[in-house]
């Protein structure tokens, strides 16, 4: 039986156009390159969809702008009188800066041990920002209390809005690179890998969409693997963007239709993979970010000869972890 959730993430190719033209009022299509120092390093044939290039330094931005901008139409005169949303640093990001160019206040709650530099950013973008609970899924939960608590408009982590503005990135690079054969897409809540289902999927082509998470937070491979939802106790890694204890059911259940597997990667190979991208392409990642080349070196031998996507999704990583990865690798 067909899961009506699922039905509002089948995108098509109008969809996704709709979204790139209020998208790019804003914001500028990244570029996807392919860098022979890492070409080298993978054997393969490796393109690098460079969202860290973005205001913000992540892909969460266009999800951003296309929700504010549904959000305002569908209020029409009586605009909200300010959004709230819940985040470990992009999203937050993305609500604080979408919110800020349409005049609309934004309240961000993040758990207590949330990147600084994220936290930092959030404030100039000129969020009131709330430190509050051990992980996200703690402060989601006192996002939703406050929202009603002072009449303001949720902001979510996931919604098909989300991931069709998100998916416009998808949509650049598989219409840019041909041939691709597999691409490696991190996993937070959903949004980015639901993305880039949907524009595969609308641009009818046959391309391996493969997940990444943290073995310090496997909570969707748990999920994928058992074909049924898994929660962890923790999700303490240092990839901030995949931290996830509770899986969206919506974007879990889209995954079981168009994800070819997923790889868990750790914190050390998260590092590796920052210097790595550091040193053959001089890019900056988060650890997020940084999951895609992690799990394709996972994989190198399976992979060897191919034409493979990375996502670039961020580049918000703290100094001091930065400096971690090359210290002690």
């Amino acid at each position: 039986m067909t899961n009506p959730g699922i039905e509002s993430l089948r995108l098509t190719l109008d969809d996704f156009r709709s979204a790139t033209e209020v998208i790019y009022r804003s914001l500028n299509a990244t570029p996807q390159i392919s860098w022979p120092l890492l070409n080298h390093r993978c054997g393969c044939e490796v393109w690098v969809k460079h969202e860290n290039h973005l205001p913000t330094g992540s892909f969460k931005v266009r999800g951003g702008i296309w929700y504010t901008e549904r959000l305002l139409q569908s209020h029409g005169r009586d605009a909200p009188r300010g959004v709230i949303a819940a985040t470990r640093g992009n999203h937050g990001q993305s609500v604080a800066l979408s919110a800020g160019l349409r005049a609309l206040p934004a309240t961000i709650v993040a758990p207590r041990n949330n990147s600084r530099e994220k936290n930092r950013a959030m404030r100039s973008y000129g969020a009131e920002l709330i430190e509050y609970g051990r992980d996200f899924n703690e402060a989601l939960d006192y996002a939703h209390a406050l929202a009603r608590e002072r009449k303001l408009t949720f902001f979510p982590s996931f919604d098909p809005l989300l991931v069709q503005g998100v998916g416009t990135y998808s949509i650049e690079l598989l219409e840019s690179v041909s041939d691709l054969h597999t691409v490696y897409v991190p996993i937070g809540l959903g949004s980015g890998i639901c993305g880039m289902i949907a524009a595969r999927n609308a641009l009818n082509l046959k391309i391996d969409v493969v997940g990444v998470v943290s073995t310090h937070a496997p909570a969707y491979a748990l999920s994928f693997r058992d074909r049924q939802l898994r929660k962890t106790e923790s999700a303490d890694t240092l990839a901030d963007g995949v931290a996830v204890r509770i899986p969206n059911q919506q974007a879990l259940e889209f995954m079981f239709e168009g994800v070819s597997r997923i790889v868990t990667v750790t914190d050390h190979e998260v590092l590796q993979a920052v210097k790595h991208l550091f040193s053959d392409t001089h890019n900056i990642a988060e650890g997020a970010g940084a999951c895609p080349l992690a799990a394709l070196l996972k994989e190198k031998d399976q992979m060897r000869g191919k034409k493979v996507g990375l996502p670039l999704t961020g580049g918000n990583i703290d100094w001091d972890l930065y400096r971690r990865a090359f210290d002690h690798i």
